[in-house]
């Protein structure tokens, strides 16, 4: 998933911290249009801020583990997400080396990585692998991502007729050294001595436990299939269900306590983070820009979606709407985020609440809400511990 937005982070630092409920009289804007009631929210760690960085797939599946280990009654830790990046890096780039470059190289990633790593190599504190090596105080890569993929592609371009030496690897976790700090052999953490591979094991987190589900009609029902997106390098294997049962699967988790690590596409217009919630209007504006007619025509787009809204309420997701989206590219790997909970609208519509990892700032101090049509129509993928799952739908996918 990618983290498109990382420049827009700079801007949730003006953003207010409460939202005002609008008087009976009041006009109705975008800003006031919602008022949520949480009917349930799920505990969890407190956000993080991935900052300038392309690792909203660690940050969220993170989030998910640290949830976990509070739902399991084994208290709140916080683990460092870079200790998954950097060995997630050393991992694509082996990949990427033996593949002569024919992959996707970059910041992004999916919620095995996460799972990946931590069966692996184990997993780390944030206190022992902060991944702060470059004098920053918060993450940026911008300089890191642009070193590491200019190496890795100096590595698979040899002089003619040469060979790959020895050193590559060597060379590229120097890198990760330079800008992350060395990775901990062992760490002391309240007081008892860990290796990485301890301290998971401390943390008696079942990690095969945890399954990925998806919804495309591009392959058949209640089989496995490995979504076709850019990031998903590694190659993970959701298990495809019908739209209505991977909403059930949603359903069911919040309901019986289990939050979800949640990959969507967050490039509609109704995705109003600064707003503080993610709708999709049943009709979509085309775009004057660019025309001739733009030059005379001053529409704002934020006026338009109240219009769509109140004129024909949220579109009504099919399967085959999905479908389209996703081989349209409309739909893509942009984000990957926590379903911790869900609630209601004054008009009594279900929209589920969401830990996001763009700083606790904002209206809802780092969480948004998204409807259910968004969730229906933009979610690329879940990944929830397979007890979340009703049972007659494990029955059908054999879990």
């Amino acid at each position: 998933m990618k983290k498109f937005l990382t420049l827009a982070l700079a801007l949730l630092l003006s953003f207010g911290a409460f939202a005002q409920e609008p008087s009976a009289d009041a006009e109705l804007t975008l800003d006031n249009r919602y008022e949520f009631s949480v009917v349930k929210d799920i505990e969890t760690t407190p956000v993080r801020d991935q900052n300038r960085s392309g690792t909203c797939w660690s940050f969220s599946g993170v989030g998910l583990l640290e949830s976990e280990l509070i739902r399991q009654g084994k208290g709140e830790y916080d683990l460092s997400e870079m200790w998954i990046v950097r060995q997630t890096y050393i991992d694509k780039a082996v990949k990427f080396v033996r593949l002569h470059g024919n992959m996707e190289f970059a910041a992004g990633g999916s919620f095995e990585d996460v799972f990946s790593v931590a069966k692996k190599y184990g997993l780390v504190p944030e206190e022992a692998y902060p991944g702060l090596n470059y004098g920053l105080d918060n993450h940026d890569h911008s300089e890191l991502d642009a070193v590491l993929r200019a190496y890795v592609d100096a590595i698979v371009k040899p002089a003619r007729g040469k060979k790959l030496t020895a050193a590559w690897l060597n060379g590229l976790k120097g890198i990760l050294d330079a800008y992350f700090g060395p990775a901990p052999e062992q760490f002391t953490y309240n007081g008892r001595q860990y290796t990485p591979e301890s301290f998971r094991d401390m943390l008696g987190l079942q990690l095969d436990d945890y399954v990925s589900i998806s919804s495309f009609t591009h392959h058949p029902y209640y089989t496995k299939f490995v979504i076709e997106v850019p990031d998903n390098w590694i190659g993970a294997a959701s298990w495809n269900l019908p739209l209505e049962e991977m909403m059930a699967v949603i359903d069911n988790a919040i309901d019986t306590g289990y939050t979800i690590a949640w990959g969507a596409d967050v490039s509609e217009s109704g995705f109003l983070y600064r707003k503080g919630y993610a709708v999709v209007p049943a009709e979509q504006e085309e775009t004057l820009e660019g025309t001739e007619l733009s030059r005379w025509v001053a529409l704002s787009p934020e006026s338009r979606m109240l219009e769509l809204l109140e004129e024909n309420g949220e579109l009504k997701v099919t399967p085959e709407i999905r479908q389209l989206a996703y081989d349209n590219y409309e739909t893509t790997d942009d984000h990957g985020m926590l379903i911790t909970g869900v609630a209601t609208d004054q008009r009594g519509d279900t929209f589920y609440r969401v830990k996001n990892s763009w700083t606790s700032n904002g209206i809802y101090d780092g969480y948004f809400y998204a409807s259910r049509p968004f969730v229906e129509y933009k979610t690329l993928n879940i990944v929830v511990h397979k007890d979340a799952i009703p049972a007659a739908i494990r029955a059908k996918i054999g879990l």
